[in-house]
């Protein structure tokens, strides 16, 4: 079993890292002291939970937790500046850090340095959470130690729903767009004034016209969904927000 270190201060560590072309230095003192910060450990960058589920749930639900008193998000990881880097790219992740825990230091002093070497991985972290405030640790959520990798605790919604249960989560939008339309333009220009983010899908990039149609019905651009609903297009968008 994992032991839970609640109550404790974060270990003391040095993260080197590569930022535009340059090495730098992260430590434990600058990332948490005076502030309130959301980490989440997982065993690799590039792996599929990690990279479907658990990165880009906690980049999603990011400003929510900005706008719930959070300062900073971690994602933390036994991986190469380089990797985490690239995984960032990857992902176009902007509001988590991804910090390089490289050596282990700082996973093996939480206590949660495993071993995953019939994967061929060596020593990672196993998957956790935990919530810091001034350098301690205020709430921890370890997944239960049994075979593979779980992922039922340590979760974004897990955490934000500790904060906050009664945070307001952003609503899952979609919007298909057509390159030159002014309708679609008129469209994203209501969901970012009205404070919303969403996903572009766009003809000939990401979707293509038979899908777009198999999904929509529709023969007219855009066309959006939100909380999985077709609303329609942009007159609808607005009668929807009004």
């Amino acid at each position: 079993m994992f032991t839970s270190k609640e109550g404790s201060q974060v270990p003391s560590v040095s993260f080197p890292i590569r930022e535009n072309d340059q090495w730098i230095n992260r430590t434990t003192d600058e990332i948490f002291t005076n502030k309130t910060v959301v980490v989440f450990s997982l065993p690799g960058a590039f792996t599929p939970t990690c990279s479907t589920s658990h990165l880009p749930r906690y980049s999603e639900l990011a400003p929510t937790f900005f706008a719930n008193g959070v300062d900073e998000i971690i994602c933390l990881s036994v991986n190469d500046t380089f990797v985490m880097n690239a995984w960032a790219e990857n992902q176009k992740t902007s509001n988590v850090s991804l910090i390089p825990d490289g050596n282990g230091d700082f996973t093996e002093a939480m206590g949660l340095l495993v071993d995953k070497n019939e994967l061929g991985f060596g020593k990672r972290s196993w998957r956790y959470a935990m919530l810091v405030k001034n350098g301690v640790i205020d709430k921890m959520f370890i997944e239960p130690n049994k075979p593979g990798d779980p992922f039922e605790v340590s979760d974004a919604d897990t955490m934000l729903n500790y904060i906050n249960p009664k945070a307001e989560k952003p609503k899952a939008i979609a919007i298909l767009t057509k390159p030159g339309c002014p309708f679609c333009s008129k469209a994203k220009a209501l969901l970012t004034d009205k404070g919303l983010a969403f996903e572009e899908l766009t003809i000939g990039e990401q979707i293509n016209a038979s899908a777009f149609k198999a999904l929509t019905g529709a023969n007219t651009y855009p066309q959006i969904f939100i909380e999985g609903k077709l609303i329609g297009g942009s007159e609808a968008l607005a009668v929807h927000l009004s």
